[in-house]
């Protein structure tokens, strides 16, 4: 087992993007961006996404590109406004900094960046408002939220709006691969296949999760992974949607049983089974038939979510998706026969 050094670096620190030229993922968001970059003149913006996208990580590399690393430490201020989240911190430090002076090339700003805007109070937001119009000739603003419907009306009409979408598959992978690459960390195509999985398409996450396993176990495997994770197993949940497809009910039965008893939430179950059965390919029937009963199985699947987060999380609410997963195979099956 491999604890890794006690004090090593985190890798979301120490592999954070420096430069847009960097960041991996949301090209196009980018390239606006490096346009604004190159002519400086940087309006409010309001990032909006899920966490681990890169929204911060963006703003504090549009800070460097546009201003260079040297004055970015003088005419960047970053807060986390979960932290600092009251209307005082607007009213002092975020004020102070505004009319602090600093001398910048022509159409460059000093840029305020928070983090976690949509948990500031209305009051703090409202005083924000304010703040942006008197210091716009001075100070723009980057914000960065996960639901911008959490951002009052008038800060957001004042911001340009960018949207980041979630990370491929693709883009995760290939970030975590250089990171292997400098750490020079064991694993093999199971265990990659499994961190990007977990990761949903969160940067972060996927980081996170790569540097405990490797620092935890000494190799990045598939089973090291979900240890880590605590996520129900893949394989485990193909298999169960195989068994049901088939219409053996006892063996679908039987793997959530095993998943049951070792211990995994049925949110988990079923969430995770949720993006197997998207992506899952039909083994009893091809064609269009095949498609119509992966729908009838994520709609099922869907349901019982529903049920299990509204408070019905029991091993009877799995086992009756199982059954009726199994019907809606067997029903497919005797419409083919009577065909």
């Amino acid at each position: 087992m491999n604890s890794g050094s006690p004090l090593a670096e985190p890798w979301v620190e120490k592999y954070r993007p420096r430069t847009l030229s960097e960041v991996v993922g949301n090209e196009a968001v980018l390239e606006r961006l490096r346009c604004i970059a190159k002519e400086g003149n940087l309006p409010n913006v309001l990032f909006v996404g899920a966490p681990g996208v890169g929204k911060t990580t963006v703003a504090l590399a549009l800070a460097n590109d546009m201003l260079g690393p040297e004055l970015a430490r003088e005419a960047v201020l970053e807060l986390n406004a979960s932290d600092d989240r009251g209307i005082d911190v607007v009213r002092n430090t975020i004020k102070m900094f505004a009319q602090k002076r600093v001398s910048l090339p022509a159409g460059r700003h000093k840029l305020i960046i928070l983090d976690e805007a949509d948990s500031m109070t209305s009051s703090a937001q409202q005083a924000l408002r304010r703040t942006m119009e008197i210091y716009s000739s001075t100070t723009r603003f980057a914000l960065a939220a996960n639901m911008s419907s959490k951002i009052i009306e008038p800060i957001q009409s004042r911001c340009a709006v960018i949207r980041f979408r979630r990370l491929s598959e693709q883009e995760v992978s290939q970030r975590l691969l250089q990171v292997f690459a400098q750490e020079r960390v064991p694993y093999d195509a199971a265990g990659l296949e499994t961190v990007v999985f977990t990761a949903e398409g969160d940067m972060r996450q996927a980081l996170n999760n790569a540097q405990a396993t490797y620092h935890g176990f000494g190799m990045v495997s598939a089973e090291n992974v979900l240890r880590v994770c605590d996520t129900p197993p893949p394989v485990a949940l193909k298999r169960f949607l195989e068994a049901c497809e088939r219409r053996q009910l006892d063996a679908a039965v039987a793997e959530l049983q095993t998943l049951w008893r070792n211990g995994y939430a049925p949110i988990d179950i079923v969430g995770t089974l949720f993006r197997i059965a998207k992506q899952h390919a039909m083994v009893v029937e091809g064609g269009e038939r095949g498609r119509d009963l992966r729908l009838e199985f994520m709609r099922e699947i869907g349901l019982t979510h529903l049920r299990i987060a509204e408070g019905a999380s029991s091993l009877l609410q799995l086992t009756a998706l199982a059954a009726r997963l199994v019907q809606h195979a067997d029903a497919l099956q005797r419409e083919k026969a009577r065909a």
